[in-house]
């Protein structure tokens, strides 16, 4: 599918939407709805920021993005010419300009939007808009699986180049390097070293100077579309001890990733990964950190939880993240109809054989080196 007719996949759901609640367009300034609508388009500059600086006004008839002069011209050259949206500019510094800009595209129309526009009188989006970017068209699942390999790849070569002694921080650039030079955005970037990775579930880099083991956890964005993944890397033989807590949680996730099929609840999905826990002899590690959720336009779309009644769809993306104090299991993976696939097969990373119920699959080990 190329990228004009996933677009206009993408307008006929939006245009399902504007029909059931009356409206005649919807006003879409943050970056997941903009990166999905468009087909991995960018309006941003500040690579933290949830909201771009440019805004796609989607009707029933068409779409086009509001820009200023200073990104304009670069979406109209390298963002949206092969995805037949027009780009309407107005002066940065004239806020006249802006406002005539903005009332000759929205005219009298009925409109919603993610987030307030000034001068715009506009309702908020319906709640079901958001499930418009979870059901993947068969060319996002194209792009997903690159995004994923690659993802995968840029951590386990960063694994591999780290060496006792270089600091938390050392180990983020080496991450951050191999991320960039595939072309992807780190949106989240996570290192621990040693007893950090006990401590904390969250470990943003802080200095620490690795010894004898170390964990790598990456959300890598391409496209609008993130990647999530984790491994941990062990300097000399790994403790039995540790050894078992990773069997452990890869079991934890061979449950997760078994119970993710279409139409499963998430509440039920996090029910089985509490029996798992249970089962391998960790019962209350569950309650230390969340287990993962649904992914895509955003690194968590949806977390599971206890009693969560949001239904997987098929060719949705879920990114699984079970722990057990000192180690951790997270790969993104595909719910579809013949069951989950994972996006990205590690490189030539060790495995270890996770079973829960019937359902086998490796999982990455701890590397030892």
């Amino acid at each position: 599918m190329d990228l004009k007719a996933e677009r206009a996949t993408k307008h006929e759901r939006v245009a399902e939407v504007l029909a059931k609640h009356g409206l005649d367009g919807v006003l879409l300034s943050r970056r997941c709805n903009f990166n999905w609508y468009t087909c991995g388009a960018r309006n941003y500059v500040g690579t933290a920021d949830d909201v771009g600086n440019s805004t796609l006004l989607v009707t029933r008839e068409g779409a086009a993005v509001l820009a200023t002069n200073i990104e304009a011209t670069r979406l109209a050259a390298e963002e949206l010419s092969e995805r037949g949206i027009e780009t309407v500019s107005y002066a940065y510094f004239d806020a006249a300009d802006r406002a005539r800009a903005l009332e000759k595209a929205v005219g009298r129309r009925r409109v919603a939007a993610d987030v307030p526009v000034p001068g715009i009188e506009a309702a908020g989006l319906p709640p079901e808009f958001n499930l418009l970017r979870w059901a993947l068209t068969a060319g996002e699942i194209v792009r997903y699986r690159a995004v994923c390999q690659d993802a995968v790849a840029a951590l386990e070569t960063a694994a591999r180049r780290a060496e006792p002694g270089q600091t938390e921080d050392d180990l983020a650039g080496l991450l951050a390097r191999e991320v960039r030079r595939r072309g992807c955005l780190p949106w989240v970037l996570l290192v621990a070293a040693d007893e950090r990775i006990d401590r904390y579930r969250h470990p943003l880099p802080a200095g620490n100077r690795v010894e004898r083991r170390f964990m790598l956890v990456i959300g890598a964005e391409r496209g609008g579309l993130v990647a999530a993944c984790s491994r941990l890397v062990h300097f000399g033989k790994l403790p039995a001890e540790l050894q078992a807590r990773h069997r452990a949680v890869c079991t934890v996730d061979a449950a997760l990733i078994s119970a993710t099929r279409p139409g499963a609840r998430l509440g039920d999905v996090f029910a089985e990964a509490q029996a798992a826990y249970a089962d391998a002899g960790f019962p209350d590690e569950w309650r230390l950190h969340h287990q993962g959720g649904s992914i895509g336009y955003l690194p968590r779309e949806v977390k599971a939880g206890p009693g969560e009644t949001t239904a997987a769809l098929a060719a949705q993306a879920f990114a699984w993240n079970p722990s057990i104090t000192g180690t951790k299991s997270e790969d993104t993976i595909l719910c579809t109809t013949c069951g989950p696939q994972v996006l990205a097969a590690p490189t030539d990373w060790p495995m270890v054989r996770a079973e829960w119920k019937g359902f086998g699959i490796d999982r990455p080990a701890i590397l030892e080196r």
